[in-house]
């Protein structure tokens, strides 16, 4: 599959419970903004608040599964949290692809991630390779 100028793709995901409990077991991340109701209570947040690698991990599937597309790394990431994710919030993943290398299987991506209301809770862009016999 080729990749050009002006291809996008989204994926959305509702955020748990369950998510913030797997990821804090696999990485180690039991931050109190992501467990105690009465620490997050007293923050700018005032509720618990997923991990930014469960936003973050959205564009990784995003990148591996659909555009680019299976074979697909990250080369580099450059992006911004905006906004607080919330457990209960349903947040879309967009990739845009706003450049492509002409020798190689190189592309740029416009990211962002938005909740249901709209909100983007993240900006950036990242570059990607894709491996594989048919990378084009």
């Amino acid at each position: 599959m080729s990749v050009e100028i002006g291809q996008k793709a989204r994926r959305t995901l509702t955020l748990t419970p369950d998510h913030v409990a797997t990821y804090a077991k696999l990485t180690g991340d039991y931050n109190p903004l992501h467990f105690d109701r009465e620490f997050v209570a007293r923050t700018k947040f005032g509720k618990p608040v997923v991990q930014g690698g469960l936003t973050t991990g959205l564009l990784h599937a995003l990148v591996a599964m659909d555009l680019p597309g299976p074979g697909t790394v990250f080369l580099s990431q450059n992006w911004k949290f905006t906004a607080p994710v919330y457990i209960g919030d349903t947040i879309t993943a967009e990739a845009e692809v706003v450049s492509v290398h002409e020798t190689k299987p190189v592309c740029q991506l416009k990211i962002a991630v938005t909740r249901q209301s709209g909100e983007t809770v993240l900006e950036g862009e990242a570059w990607c390779y894709r491996l594989g016999p048919d990378a084009r």
